[in-house]
């Protein structure tokens, strides 16, 4: 059913949406002991983001959530926001978070129909989540680069597939849904 709205209207909707989606998912989190990264659905709702949204949408989003959490509204992981959880040790992730907008976007709005290469364009753009948020992690927590890559990126890969197929599986039919509005 098309309600009559215009495609820039929808779109900061859908923007504004999305970006509510990922700010109301990411501070659940699960605490690892040994790691000062938790686990969180942040990732898993800018996947969602994209594939709704699409890459300059999606990053917009990513974006916003990024900017709300850094003047201080607790949206970050565990409840938590501001400048100094961007310069804490998992302050590269959250920067990392752009680049799977960017990544899985790209793919996703070139490759439509291709769901392989959504996969490629996610597991690119968490690879180069993991590197900023592995070097930074090393810097802030003085680790070196392998410790921080065991810390903060190794336990994170299975939870980060499911997550990838979860997307892949729902993401198509989640953007066709609401593409049709």
């Amino acid at each position: 059913m098309n309600t009559g709205m215009n495609t820039k209207t929808k779109q900061m909707t859908f923007t504004a949406l999305a970006t509510a989606v990922i700010c109301i998912l990411s501070p659940f989190t699960i605490q690892i002991p040994f790691s000062p990264v938790p686990i969180s659905l942040t990732i898993f709702a800018i996947y969602m983001a994209v594939y709704v949204l699409g890459m300059k949408w999606g990053m917009a989003a990513t974006g916003l959530y990024i900017l709300i959490g850094l003047v201080g509204v607790p949206v970050f992981a565990g409840f938590t926001g501001g400048v100094g959880k961007l310069l804490g040790p998992t302050g590269g992730y959250i920067i990392g978070y752009l680049f799977v907008a960017f990544a899985s976007g790209c793919l996703i709005d070139r490759y439509e129909g291709k769901r392989y290469m959504h996969v490629i364009g996610m597991v690119l753009g968490t690879a180069v989540c993991y590197l900023f948020g592995t070097i930074w992690l090393a810097k802030v927590a003085d680790m070196h680069f392998m410790a921080a890559l065991s810390a903060g990126v190794l336990p994170f890969i299975p939870a980060d597939a499911v997550k990838i197929i979860v997307a892949v599986l729902t993401g198509p039919k989640l953007r066709n849904a609401l593409h049709r509005i």
